[in-house]
């Protein structure tokens, strides 16, 4: 694969789930790594504004034409909006993964964030999974 970048100011989760947190409020999406690896997107489902999600449990779904996945919350919140570009244009994420954010989310606690890799733990991590 190619080199996976991974912006400063993003945290990560394991199962490659980006948050961008800005205040009490963060912007929520798949890193370049997790968007390589399902391949072309065809489908993405996620919660729309109200919905609360809880950190790590799984708040939509992800298709492929190689798979489907769970979505995995890498912090808690309610959920503000939902890109509905995603809705005509899935494979928007392949292109553009940490422009083409899932969903946006308040109320965040952000000492949620020390259980996640910033950037370049991150970046370490996807290395040794090569």
């Amino acid at each position: 694969m190619a080199e996976t970048s991974a912006p400063q100011g993003y945290f990560f989760t394991e199962k490659h789930e980006w948050v961008k947190p800005d205040g009490d409020t963060a912007t929520i999406g798949i890193s370049d790594y997790a968007q390589q690896a399902l391949g072309d997107i065809v489908f993405v489902d996620v919660p729309k504004p109200g919905k609360s999600i809880t950190q790590f449990e799984s708040f939509g779904t992800i298709e492929s034409v190689k798979a489907a996945e769970d979505l995995y919350a890498p912090i808690s919140g309610e959920v503000t909006e939902s890109n509905s570009i995603l809705e005509s244009d899935p494979a928007s994420v392949n292109g553009q993964p940490f422009e083409t954010w899932f969903i946006k989310i308040k109320g965040i606690n952000s000492s949620e964030l020390d259980k996640l890799m910033d950037s370049s733990k991150y970046k370490e991590y996807v290395a040794g999974l090569e």
